[in-house]
Order: structure tokens, then sequence, then C-alpha cells
């Protein structure tokens, strides 16, 4: 389902505060359950992060994991509720209960985590903040940008991030400020700014679903910060707490253990030890997590493991053609690994 990122949204944080009530006395996994279906906040972001398709349905990489967590909680992935969030209400609406996971690019901060009644689950993608530009303005890496004017949402660390830069390096930037993200980009792409700044993974996103010609663009080398994005729930529930945790960690265990969501029913009865333990056909891991052995049987094959995640939606198979790069696993020199399965 699709909900407007202000109408429909700001409608059910009117009824936020009895929602949170009863969520936090029966918890939310068995509020989840009742209800029979998972309520997913997350943002158009474009191609491969998270876009509506044409048929209504939700498509991308963060939609995907929220499947996963629908088919370890609900035995199903396609019983998600999606909620289409702004910045401005994407946070509020998980502290007050409105959506029960939010699976977007959000980037785990300090403050965010501290500040707010939430918690980060977990590494979904590493990302970094850079800059797109015009190929005509001949600009190649982010010197050239001194006095030009820059594009940038709003209410983000990317704001903040850009005017760090621009004190420290002295770029003399002109920043032109948007409420939204369809504003930022609208007016780059009209040619209101030299450069828009944003998450590399959605200014690549943006150059091929937006830009008339994405060979007219050019995204710069640099990156100018840290843009680790997860998914964030309310910080008053450790049990569902640990289970988006360790659907998203078994996602990165499969990658390891060399699991294919196509090949978990062969794989859990042919699989070493560790990866009978994650198929849920050793042990009784499930049961501290107030989930059935199969929980992350179903989650691995609903999205499949991470580097199919990440392949199908973002990487050389798909539009984006990104590369893997931090996202990588560690034993591959990434930053992406999963604690023992026992």
């Amino acid at each position: 389902m699709q909900w407007k990122p202000v109408a429909l949204v700001t409608a059910l944080l009117l009824w936020a505060p009895l929602l949170w009530a009863d969520a936090v006395a029966a918890g939310t996994l068995d509020t989840v359950r009742e209800r029979g279906v998972l309520r997913c906040g997350t943002t158009d972001n474009g191609q491969g992060l998270a876009t509506i398709a044409d048929s209504g349905r939700w498509i991308g990489f963060f939609p995907d994991i929220c499947r996963a967590v629908a088919a370890a909680v609900l035995h199903e992935p396609e019983r998600v509720e999606f909620f289409n969030l702004s910045v401005g209400n994407r946070l509020e609406a998980v502290a007050e209960g409105a959506v029960d996971l939010l699976s977007e690019a959000t980037t785990w901060t300090l403050g965010r985590d501290a500040e707010l009644k939430l918690t980060f689950t977990g590494l979904a993608f590493f990302d970094g903040q850079g800059f797109m530009v015009h190929r005509s303005a001949g600009a190649s890496r982010l010197a050239d940008l001194r006095g030009a004017t820059i594009c940038v949402q709003t209410a983000t660390t990317t704001i903040a991030n850009l005017r760090d830069l621009d004190s420290i390096q002295k770029l003399g930037l002109k920043i032109l400020e948007f409420e939204t993200v369809d504003g930022s980009y609208t007016a780059f792409f009209n040619r209101h700014c030299t450069a828009v700044t944003d998450d590399s993974s959605a200014l690549a996103s943006m150059r091929h679903t937006r830009g008339p010609d994405p060979a007219a663009y050019v995204i710069l080398p640099e990156v100018i910060s840290k843009e680790p994005l997860a998914p964030v729930v309310r910080d008053d529930d450790p049990v569902w707490i640990d289970i988006v945790r360790w659907v998203l960690l078994a996602l990165v265990a499969a990658e390891e253990k060399d699991i294919r969501g196509a090949d978990v029913e062969r794989l859990s009865r042919t699989g070493d030890a560790e990866t009978r333990r994650l198929l849920g056909s050793e042990g009784r891991l499930g049961e501290a997590l107030g989930l059935d052995p199969k929980w992350a049987y179903r989650a691995i094959a609903a999205a499949g493991n991470y580097g199919e995640l990440f392949e199908r939606h973002l990487g050389r198979g798909s539009p984006l053609r990104l590369e893997r790069g931090p996202n990588r696993l560690w034993k591959n020199g990434g930053l992406l690994w999963a604690p023992p399965i026992r």
C-alpha cells in the first residue's frame, strides 16, 4: 500500500500515542502478528533504492529489507504495508509508533540514536555524500566548484556536511535549500544550480531515473562524509530490535556462507553446522527471538543473501551499476560481517 508523505501519514500520527501504547503493552512482535501486516516506512529515493513501480508495488533495496522481516515474522514477504514518508516526518513516524520499521536512506548518527526514541539496528548500506554536476560545467573535482551554486535538501545530514565542508575549505558555495528531494533535483536538472549534493547512491539513482540524458551528468570522485544507512525502530522493545537486527545479519551471514535464496532448502539439509543452525534445521535459535526455527530460511528465500540483494537493485547487474566498495564482506575488504550463528 502506498501512503502519501503528508496527509495520510500525518493523519496516522494523530493516532500514534494510542498505537504506541498498545504496541508497548503487547510488544511489537505480538502487535504485528495480530495485525497480520508489517508497517514499513520508506521514502521514494529513486530506482534501486526505493521507488513505486507502475503497478503500485514498492521495489528496491530498502523495501526488500522490510519484506525479509515480514517473511521472518509473518511467514509471507508480501505482508507489508508501505508508508511513503518524507525527511520531515520519517523519524517521528518511528518514534510515535506509526510504523514498525523504517527502511530507507537514513544515516545513523549519535544525535539521532541518543536523543530520539530510536535504535539503529545495524549497517544495511555504507554510503557517502558526493556531488553531481552538469558535464557541460567542466568540473572534474570538488575544487572546481569554488563559488558554485549547490542544490541540497534541508533538514538532513547532507546540508550539515555541506556547510562544514564550505566552512573548512572556504569554497564560497552558494547553497540553495529545498524542502524535498524532488525539489533539489528538479532545480538541478533545470540548471538552477551547478551541482546537487546527496548520498552517492541517490545521485546515481537520480541520474539514471530523472536525468533527461544520464551521460550529461558527472558524479565527482570525492566523497565528503560517512553515511552509514541503517533500519530504524523504536528503542523501547528489545525483542523487536533483535528481530530486525538479526534478519539483516542473517542476510549478511548467508552471503558469508555462500547461501543463495534459491538454495535454502537444499543447504538446510546438506550445509555445515552453522548453515543448518541459520536455516533452522538444527538447534533452537529462533526461540530467543520469539520466532520459529525457519525465520532466517524464509528471510533469505525472500530477499536473497546480502550480495544478491545488492546486485539485484544496485550492483553491476542493475541499471545503477554501483561497485560494492565498503559494502563488500569483511573477508573481501569491506565492512560487512555477521556475528557467529550459534
